[in-house]
């Protein structure tokens, strides 16, 4: 609690405080990637008008959803600009896990470290065992006031409660094929493309290929048929995804983002 009350007061100026002269720079100053972009959305989109009870009859149990418009985080956004993030949590220790299925492997830097050293594009030969990535082992204590900036998704499951996991994360990378529980994830900045199998179609995939090497080589050899609902998001879009359906990431630009999980 005492490290919460010292970032409080931290953050409140970086929010508010620049002058209007000093815009954030475009994209929040994250790096641009050069992965390229497929067009293709077959993932259903909802806008402000979707209510609570159409969500849980079309979507919450059934299949995935992209929610526009439903919620303002452009007070959140600000927030996670590259500087902003940097002044406020450059000296804090992050913890980055592994990014391939399983996320075994833990390791501690500070976030300056992450940000300026590791946060790099996918190099394509690389495993998804051997790649870090920030999401998610966040410490609330510190990371608590970003977070109580954020405004979650309005829909919840019967009988669930929230968990935010917290991202960054370079072009190109990405974890590949997994399920868990339901939830929502929000992209803050860049854009990230999402790839889902319902759970009773088993994708095919290896546990420590990288996205970016399953979208090379897996992906051109799939029938249409066989391929999965995929989508790619941008800055204020949320897809919701169902309980226990496979997903796999790409980010293609530096992205920011947060998961509400419903545990």
């Amino acid at each position: 609690m005492a490290a919460a009350r010292r970032l409080l007061p931290l953050l409140l100026p970086l929010a508010w405080a620049r002058p209007a002269a000093c815009p954030d720079p475009p994209g929040g100053g994250w790096l641009v990637g050069t992965v390229p972009e497929e067009q293709r959305c077959t993932v259903e989109r909802a806008d402000a008008s979707l209510t609570y009870p159409l969500f849980l009859q079309r979507f919450a149990f059934s299949r995935p959803v992209i929610l526009q418009g439903l919620t303002d985080n452009s007070a959140f956004r600000a927030l996670c600009t590259r500087e902003k993030l940097l002044a406020a949590f450059g000296s804090s220790p992050v913890r980055l896990s592994t990014a391939n299925t399983y996320s075994y492997r833990k390791v501690d830097v500070p976030f300056t470290d992450y940000v300026e050293q590791l946060l790099e594009p996918q190099d394509p030969g690389r495993l998804g065992s051997d790649t870090l990535y920030f999401f998610g082992d966040n410490n609330f204590t510190e990371w608590g006031p970003l977070f109580q900036q954020y405004v979650p998704p309005p829909f919840r499951i019967p009988g669930t409660s929230l968990a935010y996991s917290f991202g960054i994360a370079g072009s190109g990378s990405g974890v590949p094929f997994h399920w868990h529980g339901p939830g929502f994830s929000e992209v803050i900045f860049g854009r990230k493309r999402w790839f889902l199998y319902p759970p009773e179609k088993t994708p095919h995939f290896h546990p420590n290929e990288t996205t970016l090497a399953w979208l090379h080589h897996t992906y051109p050899t799939l029938p249409p048929a066989e391929r999965p609902l995929e989508c790619t998001l941008r800055p204020g879009e949320v897809l919701y995804f169902p309980d226990r359906w496979w997903h796999a990431t790409l980010n293609l630009d530096t992205s920011v983002f947060i998961s509400t999980f419903l545990g």
